[in-house]
């Protein structure tokens, strides 16, 4: 009987292009090498939007947040506008005008929708960018320099194969990535 032992660690390669094509070209081509999307990470110094390398579109709980964040605005705006002049002790009336006027109620209703939408927007971006992190990140300095980093997650096995992938597509460096403190 022989002992054989399956090498399941898992290892992170860093590939640096200088410009968009090659990284697209590379992330196509790690796909036809049965690397899954949740297993890549593009690194950029520039917005870059999935639609551009061909990925699939990214899920964020930011828009939920936000319209969370409208409702209970409105709704404060509501208490504001309709049940707050009925707890006053004596009525205020001003002139002929109604006792909860239109005008001055819709601009209320709106300020406060929007202020609350604002706040929780900030707040779900904030949160859903896991920020701060004080875990070690990978951290490439060519970045800054307007380059495109992957970062590929891979069993050790296939670390060999996935570089020379890498390389072939058009990579300036590939290297295996540590983690570091910033």
């Amino acid at each position: 009987m022989t002992d054989t032992k399956i090498d399941t660690k898992i290892v992170d390669v860093l590939a640096v292009f200088p410009d968009l094509e090659p990284a697209a070209n590379a992330i196509e081509q790690l796909r036809t090498l049965g690397v899954h999307d949740d297993c890549m990470n593009v690194i950029s110094g520039i917005p870059v939007t999935e639609a551009m390398l061909g990925r699939p579109h990214q899920w964020t709980n930011v828009p939920r947040i936000a319209m969370g964040g409208a409702i209970l605005g409105f709704l404060g705006a509501v208490f504001l506008a309709y049940i707050a002049p009925f707890l006053y002790p004596y009525p205020i009336q001003v002139s002929t005008q109604s006792f909860i006027p239109g005008p001055p109620t819709a601009v209320v209703l709106f300020e406060l929708t929007m202020l609350g939408m604002l706040l929780s927007t900030f707040l779900g971006v904030f949160l859903d960018s896991l920020f701060p992190n004080y875990r070690p990140m990978k951290y490439v300095p060519e970045i800054s320099d307007g380059k495109i980093a992957i970062l590929v997650e891979c069993p050790h096995a296939d670390e060999k194969k996935i570089m020379d992938a890498l390389m072939k597509t058009g990579a300036e460096s590939v290297r295996p990535a540590e983690a570091q403190h910033l």
